[in-house]
């Protein structure tokens, strides 16, 4: 296993390199290690399904660990695509427990997607949360109870917004960490 060291977030495809930037700002104070952006490179048309519609979450997961672990202690891969597993209908991220790595999509993070007027701060809000949240099961979190904690299991968009990018007491107790 890796050190300890910097955390990666990789975005692929089109994203605002001053998203990005703001990203890694908001999730560097959470997690207790240097967060650095990349740009990746991937064809994802194989890891689509015509029958839904969308891009299979556990496939992707499988080739970023595959070809992005590399040099960092933890990945995220950042995505602009609707996401699934087979067992559910969408998802808004993914990571392996205690691994490498995860991936996380703004597809469903966006107010467009609901009908609604676009707002670029509620986007980077939702985003900072889930990609704490991913990293948080990547450093070894389950699902928490606590209703604002960061790890929360979130299944629709509201009970993204309902938490905090914050994790809770025992939360941080696990991963040691002071706040």
């Amino acid at each position: 296993m890796t050190e300890p060291g910097n955390i990666a977030l990789i975005s692929f495809g089109y994203f605002d390199r001053k998203l990005m930037t703001l990203l890694a700002e908001m999730v560097e104070p959470e997690i207790p290690f240097p967060v650095l952006i990349r740009e990746g490179m991937l064809d994802i048309s194989e890891f689509y399904n015509p029958k839904r519609n969308q891009y299979d979450g556990n496939l992707l997961l499988k080739e970023l660990e595959y070809r992005y672990i590399g040099e960092f202690y933890k990945t995220i891969g950042i995505f602009n695509v609707d996401l699934f597993i087979p067992i559910l209908t969408y998802i808004f991220g993914q990571a392996y427990l205690n691994g490498r790595c995860g991936i996380v999509s703004v597809h469903r993070l966006r107010n467009e997607r609901y009908g609604l007027i676009p707002d670029e701060q509620l986007l980077l809000d939702r985003l900072v949360k889930e990609v704490i949240h991913e990293l948080g099961h990547t450093l070894g979190l389950i699902h928490c109870i606590h209703s604002e904690c960061v790890m929360r299991s979130g299944t629709y968009v509201e009970d993204i917004d309902q938490k905090t990018t914050h994790f809770c007491e025992k939360c941080r107790n696990f991963l040691n960490i002071d706040h």
